[in-house]
């Protein structure tokens, strides 16, 4: 038998609930790997009492098996409130912050037997795609201890990557699942818009650009914990791979997105991966203007933060705590107007109504799910790709808007190593509801790839 903490979520819950191993043994070894790995990434942070996930594990250890995830240790991402755990957002604002109950994601995980030992780390608020905060630090890359893991779900992906969790939530809005997923080798799926349950805080707006969704190591872990966070509105394995997927590449979408050397041309190991199962792979010229997306997405998403983060703004004290990336979202969203608002749902609509004719000719279309390799972990973001200046915090990500702003099922699969040994990855995007058949066609890709298990260099 493997190693405890080298198993899928699937298999330990299977061994637990077989009574081949004890959940007291699956947390003695999971511990054992965090002290021994842990350190030099702070993937995980707010690692609660040993003595007390012992004596859970006990507990679980007496009685039967709850649900799939019985007895199994995870650490849920620092966006969510868990109860009883320090769940700080990564801001200072919040460093205290001790929930008294749990987010609906932390009940599902709970109902389904999971014991919860700490959080992933995030950046502050979630916002950028670079795991840094003022509370806990840095997260690092596992391949490169020098560069950026990548956000806003850096520290699950590297948690997963470095086989410290066997499971690990996440949320993407801009990326924030893909863009990990691929520095750090692992899988990541943002599901269609409305399959996983918001939070009651959540508005109509951001519960449509936003997401949670899991993250694993296979795909079989990433179906049972997406049919998990969706409260049972997914099954797992109900989709069926069409007979000869048809797949429309959209590279650099006609030049509108810098990219930097060598992104695409591993983007397209994986399309000859692809080829090679059998899959139709077709350029595609881009299917709707870049500009009117990357303009659609930022009316709406600076209205969306403005309206969460409001409340800290209009504290002069606590405005001075919230970080760079928070304060330009706020002031542009409170500047806008309602017809640039009515403008960007428009273009929303027209874009959904542009990609379903796409979906009509491609069974799925794939992008890259990131524009530049992993950067140095010291920097704040991305100031130039090439010759081209990024005039924001987040330009650098342009890539992951055409799922995002519709809400479109994205499965963000490994794609091997470029010259320097970093990690990349893609997105493989579906019609919205096409989730169980992006599963599926993962499933056969995952089988012809398994990059997953190509572990960190020097990973002990």
């Amino acid at each position: 038998m493997a190693e405890l903490w080298q198993t899928s979520a699937r298999g330990l819950g299977a061994l637990i609930a077989a009574r081949k191993v004890s959940p007291v043994e699956v947390m003695r070894e999971i511990l054992g790997r965090i002290d021994a790995v842990n350190g030099p990434v702070n993937a995980i942070v707010s690692l609660r009492d040993r003595e007390a996930l012992m004596g859970e594990a006990r507990l679980a250890e007496a009685m039967p098996a709850e649900g799939w995830l019985h007895g199994v240790p995870v650490a849920i991402k620092d966006l969510v409130d868990v109860r009883g755990l320090r769940s700080t957002r990564g801001s200072v604002l919040l460093r205290d912050a001790v929930p008294l109950v749990d987010d609906g994601l932390a009940r599902r995980l709970r109902a389904a037997g999971a014991i919860v030992i700490g959080k992933t780390n995030v950046p502050a608020f979630g916002l950028g795609s670079h795991t840094v905060n003022p509370v806990f630090g840095a997260t690092r890359n596992p391949y490169d201890l020098g560069k950026s893991a990548g956000g806003s779900s850096g520290g699950a992906a590297v948690a997963l990557a470095l086989r410290m969790l066997p499971v690990a939530d996440g949320s993407d809005m801009m990326g924030s699942l893909r863009n990990p997923a691929a520095w750090n080798n692992v899988y990541g799926f943002r599901p269609t818009a409305g399959v996983v349950p918001g939070e009651p805080r959540d508005g109509a707006i951001q519960h449509r650009l936003s997401t949670d969704g899991p993250m694993a190591r296979d795909i079989d872990d990433l179906e049972a914990l997406l049919a998990t966070l969706s409260d049972g509105a997914y099954r797992p394995g109900a989709g069926r791979m069409p007979r000869q997927p048809r797949i429309g590449w959209l590279g650099d979408w006609g030049g509108a997105h810098a990219t930097e050397p060598g992104i695409l041309a591993q983007s397209e190991t994986a399309l000859r991966t692809m080829e090679a199962l059998g899959w139709a792979v077709d350029p595609v010229a881009p299917p709707f203007p870049a500009a009117a997306i990357w303009e659609a997405w930022c009316i709406l998403r600076q209205f969306t933060v403005a309206m969460t983060l409001g409340p800290y703004w209009r504290d002069e004290a606590q405005q001075a705590q919230l970080p760079p990336q928070a304060k330009w979202e706020i002031t542009h969203g409170f500047a806008r107007q309602v017809a640039e608002v009515e403008w960007a749902a428009e273009t929303r609509a027209a874009w959904l109504a542009a990609a379903r004719a796409l979906f009509a000719q491609y069974d799925a279309v794939v992008l890259p799910s990131t524009q530049v390799w992993p950067f140095d972990v010291t920097a704040r973001w991305p100031e130039a790709i090439g010759d081209r200046v990024m005039d924001t915090y987040h330009r650098w990500m342009e890539v992951v808007l055409p799922a995002s702003l519709i809400g479109l099922p994205a499965l963000a699969l490994p794609a091997g190593f470029g010259s320097s040994g970093l990690p990349a990855g893609v997105q493989l995007i579906g019609a919205p509801g096409a989730d169980a058949i992006l599963m599926a066609m993962g499933q056969a890709y995952h089988a012809a790839t398994d990059w997953p298990g190509a572990r960190p260099p020097g990973d002990p």
